[in-house]
C-alpha cells in the first residue's frame, strides 16, 4: 500500500513525487514509456524556477548547462518587440532555462529516484477502481504482465495519455478551436550578431494573424521552430509536414533572414487537435496534473508552468488530506488552479483574434502596464495582485481599445 501512485514520470509527475516524498509519503510513479524521449514544450517561464527549488528539483536543472532564458522577443513583419522576465511586477525569479525536454524530464525522474522514489518504466496503467479504503490501480509492464497496485490516492500525470480522464469518462471537448503543430529541431546556424538567444521568439505570420511560428534557442546551436495554426489555414492542400514548416518560416521575414543557415536534419512531426479539458480536475482519491487536466494552447509556454503548479497545489492539499488535515480540495486545488489557467485562456484567446497581438506590438507602452504583462509572460499568472490576472478580460478589452 502507497500512500500516493503517480501516473507519468514527465515534469508535473516528478515534481510532484519531490513534494510527496519530502513530506515523509510513500511514493511510487508510473510510467509508460522510457526515459528520455522526444517532447515539444521546451521553454519554461520564470515561476516554473519558484517551484521547481520549492520540490528540491532546481540545483540539477541549474548544473545541467541548458540555455538560460530572460525573457519572450514578438516579431510581425518588419516588426520587433520583448519583455524582459526581470523587469515584472511579481515577485520571484525573473530567469528560467529553454530545454531540450528529453534531458529535462530525465534529469528530474533521475533526481526523484536519487532522493528514494520507486519508479517503474514501461509500465502502463490499463484500469482503476476507486473505494472507501484506497485506490487501485491494474498495471501492465512490457511483458504483458497485469498485476494490482494499491494505492491511498492516485496522482495523474500522463500528460496527453489522460490515462483517468479516459478510464473515468472525464473528458470533454476544449472551447478552444482544433488548432494544427508542425515542428522540428533544427541546426539554426544564425549568425545574426543582435539575435538574442536567451528570449524565445514568437512571430506572427505575415499575412494570417491566427498563425503563428516558436523559435525556441538551445545552448547546443540547436533550436526548436513550430508554426500553429488551424489545418485548412496552414495546409488547405495536405502537403508533407516538412513542406508545410518550411513554406511558412520561410514567409517570414525574420525567421527567414535568421534561418537562412538553417540545416534541417530531423523529421517534421505533427500534433493535432492538442487543446483537451476535463469534467473534473479531482475526485474520491485522485486529482489530475498538468496536461491530464486541461491543455490550452503552447503559444505563452504556459504547459510547463501550470504542470508544475497544479503538482505543487494537488500536492499540498494530498498531504493535508493524508494527514487528516482540513483541506477544500474546490477551493484549495481546482478554484486556485483555474485562476491561473483562465488568466492564460484570456491572453491565448486575445493573441488569435489579434486583440493581444495589439498590445503586444504597440509602439507606446505604459511602463507599468507592460510590466504588470510581463509578470503574465513570465508564468506569474496565480499572482492575485495583478490586475491583469484577476480582471483578465476586462483589462484586455480596455487595453485593446486603445491600440
Amino acid at each position: 500500500m502507497y500512500d500516493v501512485v503517480i501516473i507519468g514520470a514527465g515534469p508535473s509527475g516528478s515534481t510532484a513525487a519531490a513534494f510527496c516524498h519530502n513530506a515523509g509519503l510513500k511514493v511510487r510513479i508510473v510510467e509508460k514509456s522510457t526515459m528520455p524521449k522526444f517532447v515539444i514544450g521546451e521553454s519554461l517561464l520564470a515561476n516554473c524556477n519558484n517551484i521547481l527549488e520549492e520540490a528540491g528539483l532546481l540545483e540539477v536543472i541549474e548544473n545541467h548547462g541548458f540555455q538560460y532564458k530572460n525573457g519572450a522577443a514578438f516579431s510581425w513583419r518588419d516588426e520587433y518587440t520583448y519583455f524582459d522576465f526581470l523587469d515584472k511586477s511579481s515577485a520571484g525569479a525573473g530567469t528560467t532555462f529553454q530545454v531540450q525536454r528529453a534531458e529535462f524530464d530525465k534529469l528530474l525522474v533521475d533526481e526523484v529516484i536519487k532522493k528514494g522514489v520507486e519508479v517503474s518504466f514501461n509500465t502502463e496503467v490499463v484500469d482503476a477502481k476507486f473505494s472507501d479504503e484506497c485506490a487501485t490501480l491494474i498495471i501492465k509492464d512490457e511483458n504483458e504482465n497485469k498485476k494490482e497496485l494499491k494505492a491511498k490516492f492516485i496522482l495523474d500525470a500522463s500528460g496527453y495519455g489522460r490515462v483517468l480522464p479516459r478510464i473515468l469518462n472525464l473528458e470533454k471537448p476544449s472551447t478552444l478551436p482544433v488548432r494544427t503543430a508542425y515542428f522540428t529541431h533544427i541546426e539554426d546556424n544564425i549568425t545574426e550578431p543582435l539575435y538574442d538567444r536567451n528570449k524565445i521568439l514568437i512571430t506572427t505570420h505575415p499575412t494570417m494573424r491566427d498563425v503563428w511560428f516558436w523559435l525556441i534557442p538551445f545552448s547546443n546551436g540547436r533550436c526548436s521552430i513550430g508554426v500553429v495554426g488551424e489545418k485548412d489555414r496552414i495546409n488547405p492542400d495536405d502537403l508533407t509536414s516538412e513542406i508545410t514548416l518550411k513554406t511558412h518560416v520561410y514567409k517570414a521575414p525574420m525567421l527567414k533572414r535568421l534561418l537562412n543557415n538553417a540545416s534541417w536534419d530531423m523529421e517534421v512531426k505533427t500534433l493535432n487537435g492538442y487543446s483537451k479539458d476535463v469534467k473534473a480536475l479531482y475526485g474520491k482519491r485522485f486529482a489530475l496534473l498538468g496536461n491530464a487536466t486541461e491543455f490550452l494552447d503552447p503559444v505563452f509556454s504556459s504547459g510547463v508552468t501550470i504542470a508544475l503548479y497544479s503538482s505543487k497545489l494537488a500536492s499540498k492539499c494530498l498531504i493535508k488530506t493524508l494527514k487528516n488535515e482540513d483541506v477544500d480540495w474546490e477551493k484549495e486545488y481546482k478554484d486556485e488552479l483555474m485562476l491561473g489557467v483562465n488568466a492564460f485562456r484570456t491572453y491565448v484567446n486575445g493573441w488569435y483574434d489579434g486583440a493581444f497581438q495589439d498590445v503586444i506590438y504597440t509602439k507606446n507602452k505604459n511602463i507599468k502596464i507592460k510590466r504588470m504583462i510581463s509578470s503574465i509572460l513570465a508564468g506569474y499568472a496565480w499572482d492575485r495582485q495583478n490586475p491583469f490576472v484577476v480582471k483578465s478580460d476586462e483589462k484586455l478589452k480596455t487595453l485593446a481599445a486603445f491600440c
